[in-house]
């Protein structure tokens, strides 16, 4: 990767970073839909990046969303997860396609495949951010409305910051 390449990524993931602290932290849809545009950093990331580096970078995301939100580590946790499992994801997806490299993004990869490869990962990440949350089992259904409806949301924000970058 050459070092305007990891400009451009580092300055994505800041945006990505600051529009979730800025705005998306107080936008939330019905009571039930929560969005984590943050995460979209971690995913865009290119697929070489080493493992260790895609887990400093998920801690450092969600810590930083930990400090504003007040959340007391749980984005972090979040986030490292979906950084730990992204790369096995990329070499299952790869394996399907029979191909040596897999460039990420919606015009690389086609709006299928994309959704493909961020749809499980949103979903574990809020899985695990929601079920982290609950405090008895009476709310489990409350919860799995608002894991669904949060990917949902998070989805189409990506998807919409995606079409409109220039990378």
């Amino acid at each position: 990767m050459s070092l305007r390449e990891a400009i451009q990524y580092s300055l994505m993931v800041l945006m990505y970073l600051l529009l979730q602290i800025f705005f998306m932290r107080n936008m939330v849809l019905f009571n039930y839909a929560f969005c984590f545009v943050y995460v979209g950093g971690i995913l865009i990331l290119p697929t070489e990046t080493s493992r260790m580096y895609l887990l400093f970078i998920g801690f450092a995301l969600g810590f930083t969303v930990d400090i504003f939100s007040n959340t007391f580590g749980m984005h972090a946790a979040a986030a490292v997860l979906i950084a730990y499992l992204r790369p096995f994801l990329i070499r299952y997806q790869m394996e399907s396609k029979g191909a040596e490299r897999v460039d990420i993004g919606i015009r690389s990869q086609g709006i299928g495949a994309f959704l493909a490869y961020i749809a499980p990962l949103i979903l574990l990440h809020h899985a695990m951010l929601f079920f982290m949350e609950i405090n008895n089992l009476g709310m489990i259904l409350h919860t799995l409305i608002r894991i669904i409806a949060s990917t949902l949301f998070t989805l189409i924000m990506i998807v919409l910051l995606e079409l409109f970058s220039k990378r």
